[in-house]
């Protein structure tokens, strides 16, 4: 398929973003990728062989930053870049997170872009009556965010009022068509152009929690509930081709996989299908928890975005090509000759 449009991606050097620049440049898309300092080399480098259909923007403040150019000519935006948790302080991190996604759609806008994808997450829509409808909002406020006793509230915090502060934002520009998607953690496959030299475990993502399962003394994930980043990457690109706001409403998406099951089943499969691990795999028993696939309607994700249950991977697939990518770059830091060490949860 070709496809000549321009879309421009922040977050271009994470694992999902990663992917999603990957899918976008094989189905023929050209991409302008936004980056800081060595990352922004490191893109250049590793999407050389894409020739002109790849060109990388060097920022140093996605939320302060004025670089008009680099809107110049272009389609679409996605928008997938965010601050991590625990790499700033809570005030930080929600201001960075609001006025970096503000930044990039009023700049756009300017630009005369009107379809943009935003990278929410599932952080923002979980809330005690386990209800998760494009209705549904966390209860998480700013004040419990910034006691900075939990990074993950401060995270969720920061995602749900980026969110709120975008579409708010977009009730104003009605001419612009915006769509979030709210994964929850999302697992695969690393891609060549995601590199991963030391054994730093929070680039490993949210593969690190299934990472933790390779670990005798490793920690079960706390849900369940997860989706294949190469379904994630490819609901963006879906949403570049999503059925217009007009027609289908506010595109706020929950998607997560239709596929699952409990832990101790994902435990036995890689015994099973990778028995040279079976020493090494946790010995701990999960806790005990219902097992569910997340009640989202994917007949919504059908209706917006074209993604039908079969497209999704299976957990099968997602378990096995996780726990390979794993191994794989495990093997890497050996050679080096770094230490081996069970990762932190989180």
């Amino acid at each position: 398929m070709s496809n000549s449009e321009l879309i421009f991606v922040t977050g271009a050097s994470g694992f999902l973003g990663s992917h999603v620049v990957l899918q976008l440049l094989k189905t023929g898309y050209r991409v302008r990728a936004a980056a800081r300092g060595s990352k922004a080399d490191h893109l250049k480098s590793s999407y050389a062989s894409y020739g002109d259909r790849f060109e990388v923007v060097k920022i140093t403040d996605i939320a302060h930053d004025q670089f008009p150019e680099a809107f110049v000519a272009v389609d679409s935006v996605l928008h997938l870049a965010s601050p991590l948790p625990g790499r700033a302080e809570p005030a930080a991190l929600l201001e960075a997170a609001v006025k970096g996604t503000l930044n990039i759609m009023v700049q756009a806008e300017i630009a005369g872009v009107r379809r943009m994808v935003v990278t929410s997450s599932i952080a923002t829509v979980m809330n005690p009556e386990n209800s998760h409808t494009d209705q549904d909002w966390s209860p998480v406020t700013k004040e419990m965010a910034l006691t900075g006793e939990n990074d993950m509230v401060t995270y969720a915090a920061s995602k749900k009022f980026a969110e709120l502060a975008l579409w708010e934002w977009a009730d104003k520009h009605p001419h612009v068509d915006v769509t979030t998607l709210n994964p929850p953690f999302f697992y695969g496959p690393f891609t060549a152009h995601f590199p991963l030299p030391t054994p730093d475990h929070n680039a490993l993502s949210s593969d690190a929690l299934l990472y933790n399962l390779l670990f005798v003394d490793g920690v079960f994930p706390s849900k369940t509930r997860y989706i294949d980043v190469r379904d994630v990457a490819q609901a963006h690109l879906r949403a570049l081709k999503g059925r217009p706001t007009a027609e289908v409403g506010r595109k706020r998406i929950i998607i997560s996989s239709p596929h699952g099951w409990p832990f101790h089943q994902t435990v036995n499969f890689i015994a099973a299908q990778r028995p040279a691990l079976k020493d090494r795999l946790i010995t701990a028993k999960p806790v005990p928890q219902p097992f569910d696939v997340l009640p989202m309607d994917f007949g919504r994700v059908e209706e917006v975005l074209g993604m039908k249950i079969a497209d999704f991977h299976t957990t099968e697939q997602t378990t096995l090509d996780t726990i390979d990518a794993l191994l794989a770059v495990e093997d890497e830091w050996k050679r080096a000759g770094y230490p081996i060490r069970t990762p932190p949860t989180f």
